[in-house]
């Protein structure tokens, strides 16, 4: 698609925005890029609610419990 630039910048259709109410529009080497902001990702919730245990290693030996549980 082309798009004429006018003298306020140039429109995006709404099609291609369905279900967003935001965006941040970043201008980095000589591209435009538009990233539609999601109010809740699942992915910023990560370790935001940790769990207690006695295991002091399971972040860097994470297989090994992974493995111990499903050998169960």
């Amino acid at each position: 698609m082309r798009s004429k630039v006018t003298n306020v910048g140039v429109l995006i259709p709404k099609q291609w925005l369905e279900g967003i109410d935001e965006v941040e529009i970043r201008h980095e080497n000589n591209t435009i890029i538009v990233i539609p902001i999601r109010e809740h990702d699942p992915l910023l919730l990560l370790g935001t609610d940790p769990v207690t245990d006695t295991i002091t290693d399971a972040s860097i030996a994470h297989d090994r419990y992974i493995v111990e549980q499903e050998e169960q």
